[in-house]
C-alpha cells in the first residue's frame, strides 16, 4: 500500500497564503503597481514603452541580472543572503507582485526598489527594459512565488537575453521542491533527472511518458493537484503498475506529506488532493533479455486482445527494451 507520512488535509489556501499553484505559475497575476516619486530611467523607457513606474539607477557601468530563489513554502527559509539580495536591489522583477509583498512583509523585509510584474504572460515584452536597466547598472533581481527563477519558473528567456547583452548573470541559491522531494522520497538520488511539468492532454502526455519508459535515472516531475490521480494512471500504463514511486505534497508547509508506493498503488489513492505537487518516479530496471523472449510476451498479450502499440509499450516499459526496436521485431 501506499504509505502517507504527513498532517492532515489543507485548504484549498494554506498558512502561507500561496494558492496551489499550475504550470502557468498559479492564478491571476498583479500586473498594477504604485508610481513612485523617483526619476525615470530613459533606456528602460525607450526599450519596453512607458513602464508601469519611474526607476531609479546607480549610474555608471553594466549592472547585474541577479535570479534569486524564494521559500516553497516556509518564510523561516528567507536566507541572509536573499534578504540582501532584495534590499540591495533598484529592480526587482516578481512573478506576482502581491505574493511578494506578502513575502516581504512575513519575512520583515522592506526594499526600496521599484517592483515590476514578471510572468509567463509578460516575459517576453518585460524582457528588453530589464536588459536595458540591467545596462544602464541597475541591480536587477528576479523573484518568482516559490524556487529558482527559470526552472520551471520565468525567466528563462531573461537569462538568454542578458547574457547576449553582455549582462553579468548571477544567482542567489535558496530551497529546491525537486531536491527536497528527491531526498525525502527514498528512491536512487545518484543520478536523477528533472521532467518539470507533463503536457496537460492525456495524449501527449501518453507519448511523453512512453518516450521516458527506459529512463534509468530516478524522476522527477511536477504536477498540477487537479490531474494528480490522472497522470499517475498514465505514468502506471508507461513505466509498470510496479515501477516505485512518491508523492510529496506541500513540501515545508504545515500539511506537509510524502506518500510512497508502487505507480499503481498511488493512482489509486490519489483522489481530491491539494497544494503544490513534486513527483519522483524510480528508473527503468535493465534486466538483459533476448529480443525473442519479448516479442513472445508482446504476442501472448495482443492474442490476449491487447493493441500492439500498447502491448509493445507496456513489455518495453518492464523491461527496458527500445520500445521501436521492440515494435518493429513483433511486426515482423
Amino acid at each position: 500500500m501506499a504509505q502517507p507520512d504527513g498532517g492532515p488535509e489543507p485548504s484549498a489556501q494554506d498558512d502561507t497564503g500561496e494558492a496551489a499553484r499550475d504550470d502557468n505559475g498559479g492564478t491571476a497575476h498583479d500586473t498594477g503597481e504604485a508610481a513612485r516619486d523617483t526619476p525615470h530611467l530613459s533606456s528602460w523607457r525607450e526599450a519596453s514603452g512607458s513602464p508601469p513606474h519611474p526607476v531609479t539607477v546607480p549610474q555608471g557601468g553594466t549592472g547585474v541580472l541577479v535570479l534569486a530563489g524564494t521559500p516553497i513554502g516556509d518564510v523561516r527559509y528567507v536566507s541572509a543572503a536573499l534578504r540582501e539580495a532584495l534590499l540591495g536591489a533598484d529592480v526587482i522583477a516578481a512573478e506576482d507582485t502581491r505574493k511578494f509583498a506578502d513575502l516581504c512583509r512575513r519575512a520583515d523585509v522592506h526594499p526600496t526598489a521599484a517592483v515590476v510584474s514578471f510572468f509567463d504572460g509578460n516575459e517576453s515584452a518585460r524582457t528588453p527594459g530589464l536588459i536595458a536597466a540591467a545596462e544602464a547598472g541597475a541591480r536587477v533581481v528576479v523573484v518568482t512565488d516559490a524556487g529558482m527563477p527559470s526552472v520551471s519558473d520565468p525567466g528563462f528567456r531573461l537569462v538568454g537575453g542578458a547574457i547576449a547583452a553582455g549582462v553579468p548573470v548571477t544567482a542567489v541559491p535558496g530551497p529546491s521542491a525537486v531536491l527536497a522531494a528527491l531526498a525525502v522520497s527514498g528512491l536512487p538520488t545518484d543520478r536523477f533527472c528533472f521532467e518539470g511539468f507533463l503536457p496537460r492532454k492525456a495524449g501527449p502526455r501518453r507519448a511523453r511518458l512512453a518516450e521516458l519508459a527506459a529512463e534509468p535515472r530516478t524522476m522527477v516531475f511536477f504536477e498540477a493537484p487537479h490531474r494528480l490521480a490522472a497522470c499517475l494512471t498514465d505514468m502506471a500504463g508507461a513505466f509498470g503498475q510496479t515501477r516505485p514511486g512518491a508523492v510529496c505534497r506541500e513540501l515545508t508547509k504545515r500539511y506537509e506529506e510524502v506518500v510512497r508506493g508502487t505507480l499503481g498503488e498511488l493512482a489509486e489513492w490519489a483522489g481530491e488532493v491539494r497544494g503544490e505537487i513534486t513527483l519522483v518516479v524510480g528508473g527503468a530496471t535493465v534486466v538483459p533479455v533476448d529480443m525473442e523472449t519479448l516479442v513472445d510476451k508482446v504476442r501472448e498479450r495482443v492474442a490476449a486482445g491487447q493493441k500492439l502499440s500498447s502491448a509493445v509499450a507496456q513489455v518495453a516499459a518492464e523491461t527496458g527494451a527500445d520500445r521501436h526496436e521492440l515494435y518493429d521485431a513483433a511486426r515482423s
